[in-house]
């Protein structure tokens, strides 16, 4: 028995997100009398990776992700982890032996072998989140999968005014979405922060853990009030607030990416 750690990167841009999906039953119709019918299942980067260790493994393996993505976000350096029944691959074999199983939009990059105890979401101390917004007039054909297209260069100065209020413990219900399940809305912010690389603008963000399409919210949100002329006071009192209704439209997900996990340091819980 041994517990692997792999780090992937995915193109989620036709995934439903990274957890594995069941049949899901849609509304067909109109009126009192609606009819359902059951899809496929969804597509998902946890379902394919666990069909590549299936295939190496010749019986099933659950994978744990650090944390779970939306339909359309990308991940530049996701981790999860699997316990692996058998002990004759070598380690440094699983990465090619998975991304020969692997559609082109998965990658596996490392794997390395933890205690048996190690998990991926509860082991992790940090993960980091940015979000791209293309500031020039068009954006390439290849990235319109990858930003969010603003066609106007932002005042940086200005974001990063009102992204300062969010260090440290903050409560950020204001950002949640309807329907997220957290018990506690309360999440511990390393840095959140805007720079430009090229005609590109990124906002990273960096927390213990995030609520339910919180970066996008956060993202939209600072952008729309840019735009208005708002102030670090107007986003501080969005903030305050704890109201959705009161923060900005919620950022597209082609733009967002899972940039890293960190399992050193000290973990801060809410």
């Amino acid at each position: 028995m041994r517990n692997i750690l792999l780090t992937l990167s995915y193109d989620g841009t036709f995934f439903c997100g990274w957890q594995r999906q069941e049949y899901r039953k849609i509304s067909k119709g109109e009126g009192k009398t609606e009819q359902t019918r059951c899809t496929k299942k969804l597509r998902t980067v946890q379902e394919e990776i666990e069909n590549a260790l299936q295939i190496v493994h010749k019986q099933p393996v659950v994978l744990y992700g650090s944390g779970r993505t939306d339909s359309g976000v990308h991940a530049a350096a996701q981790a999860a982890n699997f316990i692996s029944p058998i002990d004759s691959i070598p380690l440094e074999n699983y990465i090619p032996a998975l991304n020969a199983r692997l559609p082109r939009d998965i990658r596996i990059h490392t794997a390395e072998e933890k205690p048996l105890n190690f998990n991926a979401r509860f082991n992790a101390v940090n993960r980091t989140y940015r979000y791209f917004f293309y500031c020039g007039k068009t954006p390439p054909a290849w990235e319109m999968n990858y930003v969010w297209p603003l066609y106007r260069y932002p005042d940086v100065a200005k974001l990063n005014a009102m992204s300062s209020c969010l260090r440290g413990e903050t409560d950020c219900s204001a950002f949640a979405a309807a329907g997220d399940k957290s018990v506690s809305k309360y999440r511990f912010i390393d840095h959140a922060v805007f720079f430009m690389q090229g005609e590109k603008l990124v906002f990273e963000i960096c927390a213990n853990a995030f609520l339910w399409k919180m970066v996008r919210s956060l993202a939209g949100t600072f952008i729309e009030l840019e735009k208005k002329g708002g102030t670090a006071e107007d986003f501080f009192s969005v903030l305050k607030a704890g109201d959705r209704k009161k923060a900005g439209l919620t950022a597209p997900a082609q733009g967002l990416f899972l940039w890293n996990v960190a399992f050193k340091g000290k973990r801060v819980y809410p």
